[in-house]
């Protein structure tokens, strides 16, 4: 038996017996960014294409100007989650990306996973949706982007559904196995003796999995504001108080006045920071005078601006976003040359060497039909300026939605894992496009994902308070009160949900007590008779039960 199998065994087993005797399928977070001599073995065995055979045998048309051939013919799908994946190759020398789509009952889902396809070896696409309604009648089917006639071969495809409970019991079990950890606590006296019925209470102090948002200058003096905040999350991010037009926006003209006020802030209240962003590739968003430099007095102003910045704030930020929005914008490399970016990393990474450094984008988990930033473009860039020689450790995901799709959402979080790097959700909101209740139930689901997947070590949301008229910048999490909108209702209850809170119990006869808590700090106290003792606990990841003794 593989070691895949055998874990596959282990997460069943042990989801069964977390789910009261749940029978349902289990999430099978197996990714591949290798391009391999032989497809593996379909995930699910195959799941709902088990026994499949492809009924659109290359049949080549053209839909909104894209070539599409082989694909499946489904019938009778159910309201659900679906988790779709196939091995990938083509004929044509030159990569071509391949994005699976599918129809349902008329409506067209346009991208439900892509994969960068290659000749003579076979690439992994992992993707997914979500029907709402029931469908008697599907087709996923296979688009070449570029209309280059070639021919599209598939190998082990799988659909694994899951109705809604199914999806949320396996997230319950990711999040209890990444996000908690056993702990039992032994009693006794100064002499060892085991103590029963010692009377103990636990408390968590402070969470260790990063949970935030952005702040802008508006928390500066705002008793209101910083309440609200400082109740709730332990990160945050500066909405636009350290970007370059903010801090320079005429050249020589500088000033950190109103970041310095936000940092004092975030030490006060013992919140950890990233930093955002050292350069942003969208013309855009570059202060005006930049744009007309010559390429050597560029160079000497990025220069410039990398110094000031960084040895100003050297130690204060655990992460840079260095190059901001790289995938769909390169400003700096073509004023600079191709070699712009990894000068960047080096620059920032000696300036501040204990900052992690990030790529950090849009359009990447949200959807996968934005060309510019699939999940294998992302890792391409990132694996190039790795291979470059710079220090880049983090992946910026900025998490924009309108409408998400959660099965794609993970498949594309399996994918960047296998780059075993700390991946963040840097910037969440949802389209002020739907009304407060949709941005509410569509948060939720992102967020659950993002919480429930290995992967993930921290989420920063991007609803920085900004009273009408002018409001947030999508998504805003209270009214001009600070009275929460459907949104921040939500993250109360998720932030309540992921915390342990307050347990009381007693020791049993072996002198222990054992408990399931959230990772963080915790505080211990243990009473028995006229004797009492408090010990602080730090709980942090681990596979074995972490054993505490108090003596009293």
């Amino acid at each position: 038996m593989t070691s895949h199998s055998l874990f596959m065994l282990t997460v069943g087993f042990c989801l069964c017996y977390a789910a009261n005797a749940y029978d349902g399928p289990v999430y099978d977070s197996y990714a591949s960014i290798e391009c391999k001599a032989y497809p593996e073995v379909a995930l699910y065995d195959g799941g709902m294409l088990r026994d499949h055979a492809r009924n659109i045998q290359l049949a080549r048309g053209r839909d909104s100007g894209d070539t599409y051939s082989p694909g499946f013919l489904l019938h009778d799908l159910f309201p659900g989650f679906y988790t779709f994946s196939t091995w990938v190759m083509i004929t044509d020398a030159d990569p071509s990306l391949i994005r699976a789509s599918l129809t349902a009952e008329g409506t067209k889902y346009d991208c439900i996973g892509t994969v960068v396809a290659r000749q003579r070896c076979w690439s992994f696409l992992k993707g997914g949706f979500v029907l709402e309604s029931p469908s008697n009648l599907s087709i996923i089917y296979f688009q070449n982007g570029d209309a280059r006639d070639l021919q599209i071969s598939l190998a082990s495809p799988s659909l694994q559904g899951f109705t809604e409970e199914q999806w949320r019991l396996n997230q319950h079990y990711h999040i209890n196995r990444e996000r908690k950890r056993v702990v039992t606590i032994h009693t006794s006296d100064l002499n060892g003796g085991r103590l029963q019925g010692a009377i103990i209470n636990i408390q968590q102090m402070s969470r260790e999995f990063p949970f935030g948002s952005a702040i802008a200058s508006t928390i500066i003096e705002n008793q209101p504001y910083q309440d609200w905040f400082r109740e709730r999350f332990n990160a945050a991010v500066f909405e636009n108080e350290l970007k370059w037009y903010a801090v320079e926006p005429e050249q020589g003209n500088i000033s950190y006045r109103v970041a310095d006020q936000m940092l004092e802030f975030i030490r006060a209240n013992q919140i950890v920071a990233r930093g955002h962003n050292i350069f942003w590739e969208d013309p855009k968003y570059t202060p005006s005078w930049v744009l007309n430099l010559t390429a050597t007095e560029l160079q000497e102003a990025v220069a410039s601006r990398i110094q000031s910045l960084m040895s100003r704030y050297r130690g204060e930020f655990m992460h840079w976003d260095v190059s901001n929005e790289m995938l769909h914008f390169d400003f700096y490399e073509q004023r600079l040359g191709s070699s712009a970016t990894l000068s960047f990393f080096e620059a920032a990474h000696d300036a501040d060497p204990l900052a992690t450094l990030f790529m950090n984008e849009f359009n990447v988990v949200e959807t996968c039909a934005d060309p510019d930033s699939t999940v294998d473009s992302y890792i391409s860039r990132l694996l190039e300026l790795k291979q470059g020689g710079i220090s880049m450790d983090g992946i910026g995901l900025e998490g924009h939605f309108s409408v998400p799709n959660p099965p794609l959402m993970r498949a594309i979080l399996d994918k960047l894992g296998t780059l075993e790097l700390p991946i963040w959700l840097t910037e969440v909101d949802i389209s002020n496009q739907l009304d407060n209740q949709a941005q509410a139930v569509y948060l939720e689901e992102v967020l659950r994902e993002g919480f429930s997947h290995t992967a993930v070590k921290g989420i920063m949301l991007w609803s920085a308070f900004h009273p009408q008229p002018r409001g947030c910048y999508q998504m805003c999490l209270t009214d001009d009160n600070f009275q929460n909108l459907p949104a921040g209702d939500v993250v109360d209850r998720l932030l309540v949900e992921w915390q342990t809170g307050t347990l009381q119990g007693v020791s049993d006869d072996l002198g222990l007590f054992a408990f399931s808590g959230f990772l963080g700090e915790y505080r211990i106290m243990v009473r028995y008779g006229n004797r009492s003792a408090e010990a602080t606990l730090s709980l942090s990841r681990g596979e074995e039960t972490k054993h505490f003794n108090i003596q009293l």
